[in-house]
């Protein structure tokens, strides 16, 4: 499985460990899932998914690869996301509080995100950036499909955001794109792609990455960089390599026992490194992970957020809310042409910023009537109008399908998985017309 030269280096690094190392990708792969605390305190029965529980995530767990949960509805109504386990850890050590400023600069496919979303419970600002066009769709397509209201999702370069954030966030994360070295299990190409050369390429990236990160955390803020990849150069190499340009970062020390801790010998002999962490898949139940926290000295407050108005709530949106709802999310309204949203008050600007969503997108203004989109009815949790059915249901895929159901409920009818709030349908005549997004419709 392994590159010559991977090889030759993980034997010269690890010794007599690296019998082990290569014998624990003999293994089956470890498969995750983070439930979503977001959807429900209590979530449904899951046992059929064999999980048992991943030690150093309290929504996280490890299931039988064999019962394919991306295949349900609970995956579709946002209950959990695919994860695996070992990169659970870096969101974990980022010391999440609800209200706190939070930025994850390299987000896609949104995993992190969406589990340091669970951490702000709702309150405070996360900004979720994707460098990459097509993969900050998904990772927009992901914060929508989990409930969250109070996301900013972007598709920036770090510098251009260093510029306009700085000194901004209470916390940051930055899990670095890299070599992959943690992947090669899964992902065949990983493999392939690999050498030597590509991994000092990152190494160089990932330090620009870091250097325009710590621009936008503010004194006393916790900055978090993690990787996928085993190789020095990417993980203790950066981190000694941004110590010593930056004096005001320190490595912070953290409980976390299921770890092994940074080697400094592998970069400039920084004692420090001690307090960075790996997660070795021979010593741990994960595909491999670095990472090390850092604060930034003193105890500042963050600057001011840039407060606006919100708009006035047109007659539309308020005959709907009246009619169909019975909880509302909190925010101020915006809107991008008919299309109205709901952000958090500690929104900041967007002009000039590539924006992918911002907030809770409500719906859309339509010719004296107002039409609710599919990531409202995934935040809400009930509705005066609501239909739920069992996950196992022939009107659950049938639902998913894009198909009219029968029912007895008129107007705006929120259609749940067990109680799962899963999109919306509209009743009339006794019938339910469908309208599950024609994207997401499952055709099998």
């Amino acid at each position: 499985m392994f590159p010559q030269e991977f090889e030759n280096r993980m034997k010269r690094l690890l010794g007599d460990e690296f019998a082990d190392f290569a014998a624990s990708y003999d293994r089956p792969r470890n498969v995750g899932l983070r439930l979503n605390p977001l959807k429900t305190a209590q979530p449904p029965e899951l046992s059929r998914f064999g999980l048992t529980p991943v030690p150093w995530e309290k929504h996280g767990y490890y299931y039988d690869i064999a019962t394919r949960p991306g295949l349900s509805a609970y995956h579709e109504a946002g209950l959990y996301y695919l994860q695996e386990a070992s990169a659970m850890a870096p969101a974990g050590l980022l010391d999440v509080h609800p209200g706190m400023r939070v930025l994850d600069l390299c987000a896609a496919p949104g995993g992190k995100s969406t589990q340091l979303a669970a951490a702000l419970q709702g309150e405070g600002l996360l900004v979720c950036n994707e460098y990459n066009p097509k993969r900050s769709k998904i990772l927009s397509r992901n914060i929508e499909r989990l409930g969250i209201a109070n996301a900013l999702v972007l598709n920036e370069h770090p510098q251009k955001l260093a510029e306009r954030f700085a000194g901004f966030f209470d916390r940051v994360l930055v899990d670095a794109p890299c070599s992959g070295e943690g992947m090669f299990r899964k992902e065949e190409a990983a493999v392939t792609d690999w050498s030597e050369q590509t991994v000092a390429m990152c190494a160089d990236r990932q330090l620009e990455i870091l250097r325009s990160a710590a621009k936008m955390l503010r004194p006393g803020g916790r900055l978090v960089y993690s990787t996928c990849t085993f190789a020095p150069a990417e993980n203790e190499g950066v981190i000694a390599a941004f110590l010593k340009e930056h004096k005001e970062f320190s490595v912070q020390a953290a409980d976390a026992p299921w770890f092994a801790p940074g080697v400094p010998q592998w970069a400039d002999g920084n004692e420090a490194l001690k307090d960075t962490f790996r997660l070795w898949p021979h010593k741990l139940h994960g595909e491999g992970h670095y990472a090390a926290v850092l604060t930034l000295a003193g105890e500042e407050e963050p600057e001011p957020a840039f407060r606006e108005k919100g708009l006035p709530v047109p007659k539309e949106l308020e005959n709907f809310c009246r009619e169909n709802l019975v909880e509302y999310p909190e925010g101020r309204l915006m809107s991008f042409g008919q299309t109205l949203l709901l952000v958090p008050h500690l929104m900041p600007r967007l002009d000039g910023l590539k924006v992918l969503r911002a907030g809770l997108e409500l719906g859309e203004l339509k010719k004296g009537r107002f039409e609710p989109a599919h990531a409202w009815a995934l935040w809400l949790k009930t509705a005066k109008n609501t239909v739920s059915y069992p996950e196992d249901s022939t009107e659950i895929y049938r639902y998913l399908r894009g198909e009219t159901l029968p029912g007895e409920q008129n107007g705006w009818t929120l259609v749940c998985v067990d109680g799962l709030s899963l999109g919306w349908a509209k009743g009339s005549g006794g019938v339910l017309k469908n309208h599950f997004p024609k994207a997401l419709r499952h055709l099998g």
